[in-house]
């Protein structure tokens, strides 16, 4: 069989081959791990789909592969690794002066049955080292004809960035396909061009000179940012871009939230849970969201709708040396307290010993993040996309509040709520955040179903 690189979700189009645990000869069990994978978010323990004999692999260590292409030739006694299609796929190797690749209905045929020796996802780690991503849709150019340019995920988007026609470049990768270096020798060749296939309703149709003027090179140093780093950079200017951020903040007094947690320290303890803050704020936001279900939800700026998820899947920022990760707790509003602070310490087990899985960074609903760690109170915190809504949580201290005209200190919670204003008003975000200081106040409530 023909197996090759899957769709594994999150906007992951190709990786670098990181380490292959069986060679050409071998034979390899079903379920076990074939080779891993260096991708943008994590490293990806590829395993087999079936048992069989490792008759060819695909890109060796360090090269890049690409979801659709070939992992490895595996002959599990089926007989549906055809010679026609391995001569094919050696066609397609040799073939690095072509232009483009002619897509038929034949091909598109082909394309769609390969596609079934597409494996699963194992356990995956975050990697140190990240490779670009892209989350463009990788759809047909717009063309009078059936062809269709071959070219990378990436490449697409910055030959779309750069205002260049991907058509009338000549491809250096296998096949004819377009790579980034042909993107950026066309652009230092042609200058930018005025694209085609520009979508008329894009959001990111914008030709921005972010260029920096010539720095003193004798006074200055440049050092490479991180894969990850560049990810985060890339997620946040889609995030800034796309989603017309504004900011609420306020103060929620929580002086019995801190005695409750207090009185039952011990229990949790006995328990074996790791008592913080995080899971009664949690807690609060999942009570908070089911009476305003909008804060749970995501726009689709094409359709012109609003997507109501049934499901609350609470994303919570951890702080990693490699960067910054949002995992999220999967139907968080079906636990208790107590069962959030096991979920949550496991979650954060897992990213600081980079063993998180791309499940538990997919499909968020609504993110958290704790700056009061770092000892801050307020921020304007920058909503996840496709979220449309972010909590930041400040640090917890004691103040002067007036209180029925009297003066007392008491223990305070900053709070600061990032909103989509396409689709969440000022309005809205003030009677979400009294509902949810109103949970935090008084933390019985949390207890009642």
């Amino acid at each position: 069989m023909n197996f090759k690189f899957a769709d594994i979700g999150e906007g992951i189009h190709e990786g670098v081959i990181l380490e292959w645990k069986y060679k050409v000869g071998d034979t390899i069990e079903e379920g076990e791990t074939l080779v891993i994978i260096e991708t943008d978010k994590v490293n990806a323990e590829i395993p087999s789909p079936v048992t069989g004999k490792i008759t060819k692999r695909g890109p060796e260590v360090g090269e890049e592969v690409h979801v659709g292409e070939t992992l490895a030739m595996i002959d599990d006694g089926e007989g549906d690794d055809t010679e026609e299609e391995t001569t094919e796929s050696k066609k397609n190797e040799q073939s690095n002066d072509k232009e483009d690749v002619e897509m038929t209905s034949d091909d598109t045929k082909d394309d769609a049955s390969e596609e079934k020796g597409a494996g699963v996802v194992g356990s995956i780690e975050v990697s140190n080292d990240m490779i670009d991503a892209s989350d463009e849709d990788d759809e047909p150019d717009e063309a009078p004809t059936n062809k269709r340019v071959l070219a990378t995920p990436v490449a697409r988007k910055l030959a779309k960035d750069l205002g260049i026609d991907i058509k009338t470049i000549n491809g250096s990768g296998n096949s004819g396909r377009v790579m980034k270096a042909d993107i950026y020798k066309a652009a230092e060749k042609d200058g930018p061009q005025k694209s085609k296939s520009t979508s008329q309703k894009s959001q990111s149709s914008f030709n921005l000179d972010v260029r920096l003027p010539d720095f003193d090179q004798n006074r200055t140093h440049r050092e490479k940012i991180s894969k990850l780093r560049q990810t985060i950079a890339n997620n946040m200017t889609v995030a800034k871009t796309v989603i017309p951020h504004t900011t609420v903040m306020d103060e929620v007094v929580v002086e019995e939230l801190v005695q409750f947690r207090n009185d039952n320290k011990a229990l949790a303890k006995e328990k074996d849970v790791h008592m913080t803050y995080m899971p009664f704020i949690i807690k609060a936001l999942t009570k908070t969201l089911e009476e305003f279900p909008i804060f749970n939800s995501s726009f689709d700026y094409e359709q012109s709708e609003i997507i109501y998820k049934h499901y609350m899947n609470i994303g919570v920022a951890v702080d990693t040396p490699d960067g910054l990760i949002v995992p999220n707790i999967k139907d968080a509003d079906t636990l208790g307290v107590f069962g959030l602070a096991k979920k949550l310490h496991e979650l954060k087990e897992k990213a600081g010993n980079k063993k998180i899985q791309l499940d538990d960074l997919r499909d968020g609903t609504i993110s958290i993040t704790n700056y009061g760690v770092f000892d801050s109170t307020f921020g304007a915190p920058i909503i996840k996309h496709p979220e449309v809504a972010i909590i930041g949580i400040g640090r917890i201290s004691q103040k002067p509040v007036v209180t029925d005209g009297e003066i007392t200190v008491k223990h305070v919670l900053p709070l600061s709520l990032s909103i989509d204003h396409r689709v969440i008003d000022g309005g809205d975000a003030g009677r979400f955040l009294r509902a949810f200081k109103a949970y935090l106040q008084n933390p019985m409530l949390l207890l009642l179903s």
